[in-house]
Order: structure tokens, then C-alpha cells, then sequence
């Protein structure tokens, strides 16, 4: 072999030497746990549409703390046990960041899970007081509490309703018994007291059954804190045995799935919810993206990239993957967002703004007027 063969041969080698040692793109896995199965099926996929836009967008700016973010979804199904499946499945797969649960049961069980490992979970939809109280150091939301929103929901009913017959139902949910709690509870302190407080079982049956009952009871106005699927087919079934109260939902029906199952009954139908912020400044170029695949950045789909957008903002301020250093740099720092600047108090509650009224209207729900 000539001199000129060998030198090329050990420039293609040392090439091939370099290619082979050459690290692979370091990459991050956040975790995504969402309802994919069940009854709030329509809110997880808000969630995750959202988490997945911020990943993309993440990526597309360097990662977080230059590492691609890779996502892990999982089904929970808002369901606890399940929950604390997906939990200890990232616990075995050293994932370290989570964004989910949706659902506060979901969460609550989950919760222990990650606090007792040192991963950070961030929610975009779990509204238990609970949650937070406990102030676990690694455990936020960028969604409003309960016990905010029923405090909202029992001033509206006095202010608007005093003088009407109120009920207040809950379904019998951990969620919706909590709601109804708080808001009874706060409804009672400023010395309103409603007219029927009950549970009820979710089935056709015994909706039209409880339609007939708050119709005989002469009921003017109904608070429930039901799913979007259940308060769409109770709204349904009472219009359809001539009964139209004003009905007050919660957070959990702000999904195009409730004016759906109720039809044209959905009209009027009151509820309280995050501040929009598809309305806001910050979050116009997000929603403008979402706009160009035919999708409408609604309920939950925001809360979804800024719970994801928030976990990147403090890896990337605090110059790393750590989980003790982004949770303490979320509890110590504010941060720009789809939310605007928001940061996180030592409960691991977000500064943002809280809950609003919108009313029903053609399908979509929109800020109620003297809100």
C-alpha cells in the first residue's frame, strides 16, 4: 500500500473514529399525565394539545437548559389508582419533571408519589385546595382552587339570586362534592341560605328524576359542579321536561363537549373559570399557531403550554435538568408566560390571576357582562 493509500485510509478512520465517539443529542423527558380514557377525556386532550405546542416551541429555542424535550404521555384515566401507577412509572423511568394530573383525585393520590422522590409535578387543571395546602416543594399548578372558586360562586349567587330559590348539587365526585361544599359553606356566610342541597347518582334516569324533583320544588336557579358530559345531558334531559332553571356550572364544563350534549339548552347557562387567556397579549402568538391547524385554543389548551412553559423558564434561569433547582427556582423567581408574569407562592400556588364569570352563548362561552 502507497504512503498516499495510508494516509487516506487513517483520515477516513479517524473520521469514522470521530462520528462514533460523537455524543448523541442530550435529550429530557418530561412526563404528560392525562386523562385519555373516561369522562374528561375533552380536557386532557386540551392539556396535552397545549403541553405538546410548548415542547415544540421549547425545542425549537434550544430545549430546556439545551436538552430536546422528549414527551412521556400517560393515561390516568382520572382515576387514583391509576394515578399513582403512572407515578411510580416515572419513578422507575427517572423521569424527574411532570406535567398532569387533571383531575384533583388523579393529582391528590399522585402527588405523594412524586413529593416522596423529589419530582416536580405542575397541573394545569387540578383545582383542590388540598393539593397545595399541604405546601409539598416540588408540587405546583398554574390553575385556580376550589376554595377560590366557590368563594366567586357564592358571591354571584347572592349578589345576582338572593331572592330566588337555590340548589346546590354535587354528583357525588370528589370534585363536585368539594365545590358544592365550598360554595354552600360561603353562600351561607354572607347569610344566604339555598333551598335544596342534595347528591344525586349521574345516570339518564336519574337525571330526569331530579329534573322533576327541583321542577316541584320550585327551584330558580341550580349550582353543580358536575363534568361537562354529565351537567350537558342534565341541562338537556330538564329542558326537555319543561324545566329551565338558571343553571351555574364550574370550571369542569369549559369544553366545547358541554353545549354539544346540551344542545340548545346550553344558552345562558352560567360558569366560573380562569381568566381567559387566550385573550391576553402574551398569548396571542400561541393562539395564532393553534389558529393555523384549525384548532381553537379553548379551556384548558393554555393552562396546558404554560404548565410546560414554566418548567422550561426555570431550568433554563436556573441552568439545569435538576428537579430541587427548577422546583427552587419556581418558588423563588417570576416568570414570563401565556399567563404573563406569573411566579409561585411557598404553597406552590400561581400568582395569577383567578377565576372569572362567562355565560353560554351559540356554543362558546364568553365573559359575562358586570364581571
Amino acid at each position: 500500500m502507497t504512503v498516499r493509500r495510508l494516509l487516506v485510509l487513517g483520515t477516513l478512520l479517524t473520521g469514522f473514529a470521530m462520528v462514533a465517539a460523537a455524543p448523541a443529542a442530550a435529550e429530557i423527558t418530561v412526563g404528560v399525565a392525562v386523562p385519555r380514557t373516561g369522562p374528561y377525556v375533552a380536557v386532557g386532550e386540551q392539556v396535552l394539545r397545549g403541553v405538546q405546542a410548548a415542547a415544540r416551541d421549547a425545542n425549537a429555542r434550544g430545549g430546556l437548559d439545551g436538552q430536546t424535550i422528549v414527551l412521556d404521555v400517560q393515561d390516568d384515566s382520572c382515576d387514583s389508582n391509576q394515578a399513582v401507577g403512572v407515578a411510580n412509572h416515572y419513578v422507575q423511568a427517572n423521569v424527574r419533571l411532570v406535567v398532569g394530573h387533571v383531575c384533583s383525585n388523579a393529582s391528590l393520590a399522585a402527588s405523594d408519589v412524586y413529593a416522596a422522590h423529589g419530582i416536580v409535578m405542575i397541573t394545569a387543571a387540578s383545582v383542590a385546595a388540598k393539593l397545595t395546602d399541604r405546601s409539598l416543594p416540588t408540587i405546583f399548578r398554574v390553575s385556580g382552587r376550589d376554595d377560590d372558586q366557590g368563594k366567586l360562586s357564592a358571591a354571584i349567587l347572592a349578589e345576582r339570586f338572593r331572592d330566588r330559590r337555590i340548589a346546590i348539587l354535587n354528583d357525588l365526585s370528589p370534585a363536585s362534592r368539594q365545590l358544592a361544599a365550598a360554595t354552600k359553606d360561603n353562600l351561607n356566610r354572607i347569610g344566604v341560605n339555598e333551598a335544596l342541597f342534595t347528591a344525586f347518582q349521574a345516570s339518564d334516569a336519574d337525571d330526569a328524576a331530579l329534573a322533576d324533583r327541583l321542577k316541584a320544588a320550585g327551584i330558580d336557579v341550580v349550582y353543580y359542579g358536575g363534568d361537562a358530559s354529565e351537567m350537558g345531558r342534565l341541562v338537556r334531559i330538564a329542558a326537555e321536561r319543561g324545566f329551565r332553571p338558571q343553571w351555574f356550572g364550574t370550571s369542569a364544563i369549559a369544553t366545547p363537549d358541554f353545549a354539544k350534549i346540551a344542545g340548545g339548552a346550553s344558552n345562558g347557562v352560567l360558569m366560573t373559570f380562569y381568566l381567559d387567556p387566550s385573550r391576553k397579549p402574551e398569548a396571542q402568538s400561541v393562539v395564532a399557531a393553534f389558529k393555523t391547524q384549525g384548532i381553537d385554543a379553548d379551556g384548558s389548551m393554555i393552562y396546558g403550554y404554560a404548565a410546560l412553559q414554566v418548567l422550561v423558564a426555570a431550568g433554563n434561569f436556573a441552568q439545569s435538568t435538576d428537579a430541587a433547582a427548577i422546583a427552587k427556582a419556581l418558588h423563588s423567581e417570576r416568570f414570563d408566560t401565556v399567563l404573563g408574569t406569573v411566579g409561585f407562592d411557598a404553597k406552590g400556588d400561581i400568582t395569577a390571576q383567578g377565576y372569572v364569570l362567562y355565560v353560554w352563548r351559540d356554543g362558546n362561552f364568553t365573559p359575562a357582562k358586570g364581571n
